[in-house]
C-alpha cells in the first residue's frame, strides 16, 4: 500500500532553516509528481511546492526564494529545504502524492518562534 512518512520538523527561530524529508513506498516514485502542503492552526491546508518527474518545480508565492523542493528517486525521497523561516510559516507540513491516486502523509510540525 502507499505510504508517505514525513520527518524533520521542529522548533526553529525566525530566519532559521529546516529540511523536511518524506520517504515514499508502494508506488513508482520516479514517475510521480510529489508536493508539500501545510496547514496552520485555524486555516485551510495550502499548497507549498511541487516537483514533477522531470524535476520541474512550482512554488507558492509566499515561499518563493526561501524554500526549495527536491527529490532523490534512488531513495524514494522528496525534500523541502526551508530557509529564512518566518513565524507565519508555522504549520503542520504534509507530503502528498499528486499524480494518479492522491495520498497524504501524516504531517510534521514546524514551529517558527523566538
Amino acid at each position: 500500500q502507499v505510504q508517505l512518512v514525513e520527518s524533520g520538523g521542529g522548533l526553529v527561530q525566525p530566519e532559521g532553516s529546516l529540511r523536511l524529508s518524506c520517504v515514499a513506498s508502494g508506488f513508482i516514485f520516479s514517475m510521480s509528481t510529489m508536493g508539500w502542503y501545510r496547514q496552520a492552526p485555524g486555516k485551510q491546508r495550502e499548497f507549498v511546492a511541487s516537483i514533477f518527474k522531470g524535476d520541474f518545480t512550482n512554488y507558492a508565492d509566499s515561499v518563493k526564494g526561501r524554500f526549495t523542493i527536491s527529490r532523490d528517486n534512488a531513495k524514494n525521497m522528496v525534500y523541502l529545504q526551508m530557509n529564512s523561516l518566518k513565524p507565519e510559516d508555522t504549520a503542520v507540513y504534509y507530503c502528498k502524492k499528486l499524480s494518479g491516486a492522491e495520498y497524504w502523509g501524516q504531517g510534521t510540525q514546524v514551529t517558527v518562534s523566538s
